[in-house]
């Protein structure tokens, strides 16, 4: 018999230790360690059984032949733009971790998602943890779902769901949340390290030997993270982030992993009464009706995935108490901001190094392409200098250390979208192709470096 040995694991990112440390090394969270006993491999009785058609090697080019087009193993779920950031739909035996804050809408999503599977035909199995099968009924309710073929199971005992899920055979299961679920022959409690890494492998197991599709949510830290061992990231094979704020009614679906499709697209959603509405054309969404140009305001011609947005982009500037200088960005990446504000004191020459700088992106939305990187510049330069651009102007470029401009992916789509939406002047870096834009009344502006563009302020 193997002997038992003791490790501590951090229930952030997985880290694993001989000993109790009280700040872990890796991703220097405190207090985070959890004790862990682990058995030698003869006596773990808790791995999951490798099924026999799964046990033996296939030729790729022969036996897996009608896997090479997905459009039969490709099914939808009602809601375009969740099937937009999966690839185009649910893929049979995947499993799909969706995390987001609470109250962002991710159960009333999915019970959204269930019904519109459950109406092509299929069995979707909702396993909820947190809440009794009469609130899930209040919710469907609501929202005008009737929960047709949608069989609801109220358990947070793996086995249990195990065996239910072998009875009832639904083609999806959605488990809401998986930190709640626990394995009992394990003595951990929920949502540790060993029991969310037990859970995930069995419930992966499943899916990859039945060809159910598993969808899990997860709650997310502080910092934004799912919470967890980031091996349940791993196993999975779509990482999915709700987001949005709580004081606008728009929310954003991102894709962080995806195994089926692309990672950067972008769906977009509007809460309502009656449950999340989508949005197929968002390109002018997050801007103000009658919005006019002033200092400290700048139109972005943001890329998200296939699609162009539209944003607006606001700095501040204000004195800074002596040695207390604050820098805040929401919308944007804080570290970029900083770059960015060195490249303003060294080649804009503005002394930002006695001024609090903010920069936010209205609507709540987040943008971390470097194509932001001209609109943040602009905005922070302009509320500095009480300078303003053109009305009806768009930017978009990457700045480079030397203050030069450099083209950014999606030039043509970007122009394009601005001009369709009215927009009369877009500024951009030099070298953008440019062949297929339509220019009609705007007027396009290629510049080389940021000192052309701070020029065109007025």
């Amino acid at each position: 018999m193997a002997k038992e040995k003791t490790y501590y694991v951090c229930r952030e990112c997985g880290s694993r230790q001989l000993k109790w440390m009280g700040k872990c090394p890796d991703c220097g969270q405190w207090d985070s360690f959890d004790q862990e006993k682990i058995q030698g491999l003869s006596d773990d009785l808790h791995r999951p059984m490798v099924p026999v058609d799964m046990s033996k090697p296939v030729n790729l080019a022969d036996d897996v032949e009608k896997f090479q087009s997905d459009e039969g193993l490709r099914y939808t779920t009602g809601l375009g733009e969740f099937d937009r950031v999966l690839g185009g739909g649910l893929v049979d035996g995947a499993t799909i971790l969706l995390g987001g804050p609470p109250g962002i809408g991710k159960s009333t999503m999915l019970i959204q998602a269930a019904q519109g599977i459950a109406d092509t035909g299929r069995t979707v199995m909702y396993v909820t943890s947190e809440e009794s099968p009469s609130q899930i009924k209040m919710r469907a309710s609501r929202i005008g779902i009737t929960g047709d073929r949608v069989v609801v199971d109220a358990q947070t005992n793996l086995e249990v769901i195990l065996n239910h899920i072998r009875e009832i055979k639904p083609a999806v299961v959605m488990i809401d949340s998986v930190q709640l679920i626990y394995k009992p022959t394990l003595p951990a409690a929920p949502g540790s390290v060993s029991q969310l890494r037990q859970c995930g492998t069995e419930l992966v197991w499943l899916a990859k030997s039945t060809g159910t599709t598993v969808v899990l949510v997860g709650h997310v830290t502080k910092q934004g993270t799912i919470a967890g061992p980031k091996i349940l990231e791993h196993i999975v094979d779509v990482v999915l982030y709700f987001e949005g704020d709580y004081h606008q009614r728009h929310r954003l679906i991102r894709a962080a992993k995806n195994r089926f499709g692309a990672t950067n697209e972008l769906g977009i959603f509007e809460m309502s009464d009656r449950g999340l509405i989508e949005i197929t054309d968002p390109a002018g969404l997050f801007l103000q009706r009658g919005y006019s140009q002033r200092p400290g305001s700048v139109i972005l011609s943001a890329g998200e995935g296939t699609r162009i947005l539209l944003v607006e982009v606001q700095g501040l500037t204000a004195p800074a108490a002596p040695g207390m200088t604050r820098r805040k960005a929401t919308g944007v990446d804080a570290n970029r901001l900083a770059m960015i504000l060195a490249i303003l004191e060294r080649h804009a020459r503005l002394k930002l190094s006695t001024k609090d700088v903010f920069v936010n992106v209205v609507g709540g939305v987040k943008v971390n392409e470097p194509a932001a990187d001209l609109a943040i510049a602009l905005a922070v330069a302009g509320a500095y200098t009480n300078k303003t651009l053109p009305q009806a102007t768009a930017v978009f470029g990457e700045l480079g250390l030397s203050g030069e401009l450099r083209p950014v992916p999606f030039g043509e789509n970007r122009i394009n979208e601005a001009i369709r939406l009215g927009l009369r002047q877009i500024i951009f870096p030099t070298g953008t192709a440019i062949r297929s834009a339509r220019f009609e009344d705007s007027q396009i502006i290629p510049c080389q470096n940021l000192t052309q563009v701070l020029e065109l302020m007025e």
